[in-house]
């Protein structure tokens, strides 16, 4: 009876011992783990510092990069008038000697052609305006006038020439409108002749759907 209590005893002590070791392993790996844990949440801490400082870095450089830009694209855009001005000194002083204004005017022509070739290459454009298609908002009507030989709402004349910007309207082309009015229906006597149609005077008022600011003098 003894012999067996001390192999039930044995027994039970060496359950116990894997008992302790299987909890010591378990507190090994959790302890593994939980230092795996701590170093990522400090590799994660020590990231989002860096992020943050980076940030406030970008925000302080923002707003010299846009400066720095803005200045070097006012200056480009300065240097490449200087040449123009060249050509309107050259030009006002070989006006005084000048023969005939025909030559004057060539040099003011050879001028506006430089400048619009500038002009292109920063993205400005002429609009279209003379006998194309009425356009709101591409084109300002100035006044409208009548002539039958010519299509309806398209522009007759162009006081003054509209730019656009990359596709952008930056002025539009003030101009003058053709509006086709009908024949009034009056009454007449039985072998009348009907009267001959007369040509419309010009009228100074905005065509409809838009707002004319200006005179067409201007």
């Amino acid at each position: 009876m003894d012999e067996k209590a001390k192999k039930t005893n044995e027994e039970e002590e060496l359950k116990s011992n894997e008992s302790a070791k299987a909890l010591d392993k378990e507190m090994d790996k959790l302890q593994q783990d939980f230092e795996a844990l701590r170093k990522e949440k400090d590799e994660l801490v020590d990231r989002l510092q860096r992020v943050y400082a980076d940030y406030a870095n970008f925000q302080k450089r923002v707003p010299k990069n846009i400066a720095d830009t803005v200045a070097y694209e006012k200056e480009r855009f300065i240097r490449s008038f200087l040449p123009i001005l060249d050509n309107f000194d050259r030009t006002l002083r070989e006006a005084q000697s000048a023969q005939n204004v025909e030559a004057v005017a060539r040099g003011v022509e050879i001028i506006r052609d430089q400048m619009l070739t500038i002009l292109k290459t920063h993205g400005v454009h002429p609009i279209d305006a003379l006998n194309e298609k009425f356009d709101p908002a591409r084109h300002e009507a100035m006044l409208r006038r009548s002539e039958p030989d010519k299509e309806d709402d398209v522009v007759l004349e162009e006081f003054q020439r509209g730019y656009a910007l990359n596709g952008k309207v930056l002025r539009p082309s003030r101009v003058a409108i053709n509006k086709i009015q009908a024949p009034a229906r009056t009454a007449q006597a039985p072998g009348a002749q009907s009267p001959q149609s007369t040509p419309q005077t010009e009228e100074q008022v905005p065509a409809e759907g838009t707002e004319a600011t200006e005179t067409a003098s201007e």
